[in-house]
C-alpha cells in the first residue's frame, strides 16, 4: 500500500499532505524528533526517534520503496529515498529522481564549503510562497498516481 512518509521537522506542507492522503485514503506518516502538535485524523500517524542527527531520515529511509512518497528537504534523505524507488520531492515541489539528485548532492556540498570558507556567505534562500505550496500540491498528486502503479517492494 502507498504511504507518504514526510520528513516533518521544519516542514511547511504538512497540513496539505494530511488533506492529499485523507482525500486519497492514505496513511500519511509524520516522522519527527518530537515537538509536534499530533493530528486527530486516523491517516497520520506521528512517529517521534531520537534526538541524534539524522533519526528521522534513517527511520524514512528503511522502511521506504517504491509505491511510497517521500517529502523532503534533506538531500541526503532525498538520495537514499530515490535509491529505494520511492516518488520523492521537496517542499516547494520539485522532484529528485535518479538523474538530478547527483547534482543536488554536489550543489548541496559545494555550498556548504562555500559557507564554510566565507563566514559572511550564510544567505537564507528565499521564502515559501502560495505558488510554491500550489506547485507541491500539484507534484505531491502526480507522485502519489506514480507510487501507486508501481509493483511493491519485494
Amino acid at each position: 500500500m502507498t504511504t507518504i512518509y514526510v520528513d516533518a521537522d521544519a516542514c511547511p506542507v504538512k497540513d496539505e499532505a494530511e488533506k492529499v492522503a485523507t482525500r486519497h485514503k492514505l496513511p500519511v506518516i509524520m516522522v519527527s524528533n518530537g515537538g509536534l502538535r499530533p493530528s486527530p485524523n486516523p491517516y497520520v500517524e506521528h512517529v517521534i526517534v531520537s534526538a541524534g542527527p539524522d533519526e528521522a531520515d534513517m527511520w524514512i529511509a528503511d522502511r521506504c520503496g517504491p509505491q511510497d512518497v517521500v517529502i523532503t528537504g534533506d538531500i541526503p534523505l532525498a538520495a537514499k529515498c530515490v535509491a529505494a524507488g520511492a516518488e520523492t520531492l521537496r517542499h516547494n515541489g520539485d522532484r529528485f529522481t535518479a538523474a538530478n539528485i547527483g547534482q543536488q548532492l554536489a550543489m548541496r556540498d559545494l555550498m556548504t564549503d562555500l559557507r564554510a570558507a566565507d563566514p559572511f556567505r550564510q544567505g537564507g534562500g528565499k521564502g515559501f510562497t502560495k505558488a510554491d505550496r500550489s506547485r507541491f500540491l500539484d507534484a505531491l498528486e502526480r507522485a502519489l498516481r506514480t507510487a501507486k502503479s508501481r509493483p511493491p517492494k519485494e
